[in-house]
């Protein structure tokens, strides 16, 4: 069951992320417009959890070290999705699925060395193999492959995410997954309606249903992503997690069009089989 419930999230956001991709594509759809619409409806899908969970929701949750933690996470979370979308409005769907797999290395090893129950060699190793591998797909024989807002997504995603994703462990031990999502993805919709809500006055009539559509694949994910994180820790989901990136590239690879790279396709093969290996050394 532990082991289900990341791979339900990470199924349910591949679906999330490539119907972003499709949003992305419609004509008059830009990366501004995405967030001012698409974040006040996630956290409005977040709302109805809430109201239908009731889950606690306490003032000690605002005070001492909780309230910088979460002020920092909000923070982090903000300029990623800035950066993530920014890329993906520019670049190809499944381009951006290779490099947001590459983020679990930092992840794995930050989480391993700050917390003492997350030190697993398994895990690592097979964290460690999983990013040789899509290092190698963008290795062209003498440098890097990588479109300009696709770096700068990269760069954050190596140096700042890890940091952030940390943040969640201490966090979700005194937080309940739905409230979290309720306040931390609230004071995010409101940063993005204020700053891009210029952008969202000519929305086409079309993108409405696609919108609601992937904020409710995407808000039932990260409940299960945060329940993962709180009960399984964050190197367990994290390694279980690479099987989204996978998922969306073959479904931009199917339904989007987009070219089939064999170093990426072959790439996306081994960090699946260093998930399964890595699990039936720990079964």
């Amino acid at each position: 069951m532990n082991a289900l419930i990341p791979v339900v999230a990470a199924i349910l956001q591949a679906g999330s992320f490539t119907l972003d991709k499709v949003i992305l594509s419609m004509r008059h759809v830009g990366y501004k417009m995405y967030l001012g619409i698409s974040f006040p409806l996630f956290w409005f899908c977040g709302f109805i959890l809430f109201l239908i969970f009731r889950p606690p929701l306490g003032p000690e949750l605002f005070t001492g070290y909780l309230a910088w933690l979460l002020a920092l996470s909000i923070a982090i979370s903000s300029m990623s999705n800035i950066l993530y979308y920014r890329a993906l409005d520019s670049d190809k769907l499944a381009e951006l699925q290779a490099i947001d797999l590459f983020k679990n290395i930092p992840i794995i090893l930050f989480s391993s060395l700050l917390f003492a129950d997350e030190r697993n060699p398994v895990f690592v190793i097979s964290a460690f193999i999983a990013a040789a591998a899509v290092i190698w797909s963008h290795w062209d024989g003498t440098h890097f492959k990588i479109a300009r807002h696709t770096l700068s997504f990269l760069m954050w995603t190596v140096v700042v995410v890890p940091l952030g994703i940390s943040t969640l462990k201490p966090l979700l031990a005194a937080w309940d997954p739905i409230a979290f999502l309720f306040v931390h993805d609230g004071i995010v919709a409101m940063f993005f309606w204020f700053l891009f809500s210029r952008a969202t006055e000519h929305v086409p009539l079309n993108a409405y249903g696609y919108f609601l559509l992937t904020n409710f694949l995407s808000v039932t994910a990260w409940v299960l992503f945060f329940i993962s994180y709180k009960n399984s820790g964050i190197v367990y989901t994290t390694l279980l997690f690479s099987l989204e990136p996978l998922l969306v590239y073959f479904a931009a690879v199917l339904f989007l069009k987009e070219r089939l790279d064999r170093r990426k396709a072959i790439a996306f093969l081994i960090v699946l089989a260093s998930i399964t290996i890595s699990h039936l050394m720990q079964g």
